[in-house]
């Protein structure tokens, strides 16, 4: 007969182990000697070793019971069954670990997949990192407010990039610009932004946009303090008439009368 700890020498466990089976139904307790002590045979050995060799393959101890009881055809299905489950648990997994290390870029928390390949697309154009970082916390806000909307939104922005003046633009952002007032880069952009502005009052896609006032401003607010130069271009923009950043509020009449935009798909000089 033997102890405790014979048992689980001879069975590759531990006692911790031997005692959590008992708890747990898997492994019968026997009754104490008249020394006081618990003592096991050779069928509790076969036993708990048959119970290591389905917990080390995979078995879920809830099911080792039912397959310790089953018949030799019982005991086929179980074991398929489990591998079932088990092919559908690494499957889960191997998606967790893909989902967490995109999430580790920083972007795929809170963004839905569109909006990254975007942001991938202004990656290729050589836009820095600064003001992709910039564009990723407006679009987590942006997709926070119109979730229904953003892919339609985003397919949208893939199209404006089609656009020479809009590749101009995102040009600007190659580095890690710090403009001051007299660049005339300042000037330049905002000339770009006034004809991109121009195309989309003719294409009659200025309007209702889905966000209140509220959080226009917030935008409004987040791209002047984050983006250099933003204010300068504004007040460029302002002496001709424009108002609004995110939204537009004020269109110049007089200034959409300025020639037809170029057409695209010229070549950048």
């Amino acid at each position: 007969m033997l102890t405790i700890s014979q048992l689980a020498a001879y069975a590759g466990v531990t006692v911790r182990a031997v005692r959590h089976y008992h708890h747990i139904g898997l492994l019968p307790e026997p009754e104490r000697d008249r020394s006081g002590y618990r003592t096991y045979d050779a069928a509790a050995v076969v036993r708990l070793i048959r119970i290591r060799t389905l917990a080390d393959a995979g078995v879920p101890l809830a099911r080792v019971q039912e397959l310790l009881d089953a018949g030799p055809e019982e005991f086929a299905g179980g074991v398929q069954e489990i591998d079932k489950d088990l092919r559908a648990e690494i499957r889960r997994l191997q998606d967790t670990r893909r989902r967490l290390a995109r999430l580790a870029a920083g972007e795929h928390l809170a963004l839905p997949r569109s909006v990254v390949d975007y942001l991938d697309r202004l990656r290729g154009l050589g836009v820095g990192g600064r003001y992709i970082e910039l564009e990723r916390d407006a679009w987590i806000m942006i997709a926070a407010q119109v979730p229904d909307l953003i892919d339609s939104v985003i397919a949208k922005k893939h199209e404006e990039l089609d656009d020479p003046d809009m590749v101009r633009l995102y040009g600007f952002f190659t580095g890690e610009p710090d403009w001051t007032a007299g660049d005339p880069r300042i000037v330049e952009i905002a000339d770009i932004l006034e004809r991109l502005m121009i195309r989309a009052v003719q294409a009659g896609e200025v309007g209702d946009d889905g966000f209140d006032d509220q959080f226009v401003a917030l935008m409004d607010s987040t791209m002047t303090e984050s983006a250099p130069g933003a204010e300068l271009v504004l007040a460029i923009l302002k002496e001709r008439g424009w108002s609004g950043w995110t939204r537009i509020e004020r269109v110049p009449a007089d200034r959409l009368d300025t020639g037809p935009p170029p057409p695209k798909g010229d070549a950048l000089t």
